[in-house]
């Protein structure tokens, strides 16, 4: 369940059915993460950015990690994942925070590892503009690597009590990274032992050539934004051909395809519903939000006539926006030939947008997922709470029917919903290894 402020939908705020300050309101999060708990779901997920977005449809934003520790505390079962950016943390500390959120929730805790590409961001750490694309991969890839040396840097055994009821720690339990690379020198161990999951799950997003081989390499969970199924399947593929190319196995990477909801008991509820959200759109900020994504002046842009493709700048090294939501919208917009105004209404959140009954909704899951476009899906409702109860209390169920979901949870960690092994460094993929032994 992804945790988009008041929904996915931009309106979601005129439902009204929260007060727009609700997004600094820990217990607004507390009562979704229950409501997906109730329905075996393995997580929630809280998108982040560190940079000030404007608009007027919430009221604030809390800094995730510190969030989710609280929602852990509230919650019994379901997972919590947190974005940081690599583009402006340092891993040591970052480490250490996620490492605690694990050890906190008994096993729960999920990283979301971004790169961040706004110049708006970029300002608030001293810097004149985001980083290259290809310079934000490389440090998050030495990131990562440093981060999950942290978690290694106590043994399993670094905890073995002895006979006098303290710890006895052999002298190489805990061990120093002594690491000096491009972007980062850090020399100790971390200050936590292995987490119940054995390390925190890793999440990644990034669709680019940079995006896709960071995922193969580290990522136990993809968040994927393809709009057709062809696309999704083909992406899962090169995925996976990726981490085996990495010397991982395959099956130990999650693929998990974005999907904006909008439900309703028939399919002209599910309109009405949509209509209603819709009617209190400004489209000229919908129009600018997309523009944006696509990389190109609005004012080019004709919204009923077709889409200008000799105009689209290519997503190379100094595409400053995110370069698989360009590649998703496009793909879309070539293959039903739309026009800018028709795109903007197929798009929410940059994934793709089903609206209709909870049959149509669990028809569109069941169809991806055994096609081989996704292992789960990061489901985004239109607006909160309502949407994610209508996917609980219906939609869940017909999927349970169906037998294509869980109807309890048959583990208690994040690993163990996304049906991915502990993390052990014995049993570890062999790239994995290979950074282990330094």
């Amino acid at each position: 369940m992804n945790i988009l402020g008041l929904g996915g939908h931009s309106a979601a705020a005129h439902l009204h059915e929260v007060p727009p300050t609700a997004t600094t309101d820990v217990e607004y999060f507390v009562n979704i993460a229950k409501i997906s708990e109730r329905g075996k779901l393995d997580g929630i997920f809280l998108a982040d950015g560190p940079a000030y977005q404007g608009g007027r449809a919430g009221g604030g934003k809390l800094d995730p990690i510190v969030l989710l520790t609280a929602v852990a505390a509230a919650t019994e079962r379901i997972g919590v994942i947190a974005t940081a950016s690599t583009s402006y943390n340092h891993p040591y500390n970052l480490a250490r925070r996620i490492a605690s959120v694990d050890h906190i929730s008994g096993g729960r805790a999920g990283w979301n590892a971004v790169t961040t590409a706004g110049d708006a961001a970029a300002r608030n750490f001293g810097q004149t503009g985001a980083a290259f694309h290809s310079d934000r991969y490389r440090r998050a890839d030495e990131f990562i690597d440093v981060v999950t040396r942290l978690w290694g840097s106590w043994s399993p055994e670094a905890t073995r009590l002895g006979e006098d009821g303290l710890i006895d720690r052999a002298p190489d339990a805990v061990l120093p990274i002594d690491h000096e690379g491009e972007f980062f020198s850090v020399e100790g161990a971390g200050t936590l032992p292995r987490t119940p999951q054995g390390r925190p799950v890793i999440v990644q997003a990034g669709a680019s050539e940079g995006g896709k081989n960071l995922g193969a390499r580290w990522a136990d969970a993809i968040f994927t934004a393809q709009t057709t199924l062809e696309d999704a399947i083909a992406f899962a593929r090169d995925i996976r051909a990726r981490a085996a190319g990495f010397g991982r196995n395959p099956d130990h990477v999650r693929l998990l395809p974005g999907l904006s909801t909008v439900i309703g008991s028939t399919e002209e509820e599910a309109q009405r519903r949509w209509d209603e959200l819709d009617s209190h759109l400004s489209f000229d900020q919908e129009y600018a939000q997309i523009s944006g994504r696509l990389g190109i002046d609005a004012r080019e842009l004709d919204l009923d006539s077709p889409l200008p493709w000799d105009k689209f700048p290519k997503p190379d090294d100094s595409f400053r926006t995110s370069h698989g939501f360009l590649e998703a919208q496009l793909s879309l917009a070539r293959r039903e030939n739309l026009t800018p105004r028709q795109l903007v209404k197929r798009i929410r959140s940059g994934h793709r947008l089903a609206v209709g009954t909870p049959e149509q909704i669990a028809d569109t899951l069941e169809q991806w997922f055994l096609a081989g476009a996704g292992d789960g899906f990061n489901i985004m409702p239109d607006a909160f709470p309502s949407g994610a109860e209508i996917f609980v209390d219906h939609v869940v169920p017909e999927l349970q029917r169906r037998g294509v979901f869980r109807r309890e949870y048959e583990g208690t960690t994040l690993r163990d919903h996304l049906g991915l092994p502990k993390f052990d460094e014995r049993e570890a993929d062999v790239s994995e290894r290979a950074l282990l032994a330094g």
